[in-house]
């Protein structure tokens, strides 16, 4: 759906060029929610405003829907904006417009559209997102979940093949969050709109996306399933974003690791594993004692996941590690290659298709 090659982004500033962004290369697959996570500053804003070419990039090209439109301009270029929507971090609502005066505006900026296709119209988005009893207040009168709603119903009024969503849940409140991530997916499955979604949270991707690229200085760092990228970071700035998401984030100092007797591995049971006793089993078949050192168990979307480092000690140490990965555990042995801090993970990028 979405396919960027190649892409650099600079500024102009006081002593030259500044880039943003270098050599990004990303694909979309049509239908999917894709996330674009990294700290403030990376260059998640002025990549996705490279999409609908709010932006334009300093070199290399943007597809969309197969087509090339790096330099689109004129009644193209709007063609396309109507076809790519926008969720923006502030809301970004008109003040002195109702809630479906903001939803129609982009409906009637179009000039294709009568008054009572206009009103069918809103009507229909603003049941979608839950706030037809509020079609008549105005933005003060919203809570920011409300407004954020109204954004949305906003985005898809034209009736977008894809959603850009900037940091939109970023002045929110984490209960309000998670109804916004909701209807974000509910949108994505019975719409089938594709969703680009811009966060620092690593917690918003896990909850939504399927997969995720981490972009670092301007470049893209590690890219792949969300499943892969959340319980198995390569990247130093990868594992800060899980670690601030979680702070004790499943991991153990390499201090704490050396003090300790017995093989140390990291376990993650994902799927129907992860409600399995499965480490009990093969520890009492193996004659094997282990004690659970650092750990998290959640969700990622709608799959459970635990992961666990473990100290394992006794009869047949090996059996039981050959034991959990022929049950389906992902088995990491750690050794001395505990990762204690983002510097001790690999700097080269990973990309798991």
């Amino acid at each position: 759906m979405i396919r960027l090659e190649g892409i650099s982004k600079s500024f102009a500033g006081k002593d030259g060029p500044v880039p943003a962004l270098d050599g990004i290369d990303l694909s979309v697959a049509r239908g999917e929610i894709f996330g674009i996570i990294g700290s403030s500053g990376a260059g998640k804003s002025t990549l996705v405003r490279l999409i609908n070419l709010l932006e334009r990039p300093t070199g290399g090209e943007v597809f969309v829907a197969g087509e090339r439109v790096t330099d689109a301009k004129g009644e193209r270029l709007r063609e396309l904006r109507r076809s790519i929507g926008m969720v923006f971090q502030h809301f970004n609502l008109l003040s002195a417009r109702t809630v479906a005066g903001n939803v129609a505006y982009p409906l009637e900026l179009t000039g294709r559209y009568g008054k009572a296709e206009i009103a069918a119209r809103v009507a229909a988005l603003l049941a979608r997102v839950g706030l037809s009893e509020h079609a008549h207040k105005y933005p003060r009168q919203l809570s920011g979940g409300q407004k954020q709603r109204v954004g949305i119903a906003r985005a898809l009024a034209c009736e977008p093949q894809v959603l850009l969503c900037d940091e939109a849940t970023s002045a929110l409140d984490p209960q309000t969050t998670g109804a916004v991530l909701d209807l974000l997916r509910q949108i994505n499955r019975d719409l089938g709109v594709t969703i680009v979604l811009i966060t620092h949270e690593m917690d918003v991707i896990r909850r939504t996306c399927d997969r995720v690229a981490v972009l670092d200085r301007g470049r893209v760092v590690e890219e792949g399933p969300v499943t892969e990228v959340f319980l198995h970071p390569r990247h130093a700035a990868t594992l800060r974003l899980v670690r601030e998401a979680e702070p004790d984030g499943g991991w153990l100092d390499a201090a704490a690791a050396a003090d300790l007797g017995g093989r140390t591995v990291r376990l993650t049971f994902t799927g129907p594993a992860a409600h399995k006793p499965i480490l009990g089993r093969i520890a009492r078949e193996n004659a094997v004692d282990y004690g659970i050192l650092a750990g998290r168990v959640g969700h990622i979307r709608e799959a459970p996941y635990a992961q666990f480092i473990v100290s394992l000690a006794g009869r047949d140490v090996a059996g039981a590690i050959a034991g959990l990965r022929a049950s389906g555990v992902d088995v990491e042995l750690q050794g001395g290659d505990i990762p204690a801090s983002p510097a001790r993970i690999e700097e080269r990028p990973r990309h798991v298709v």
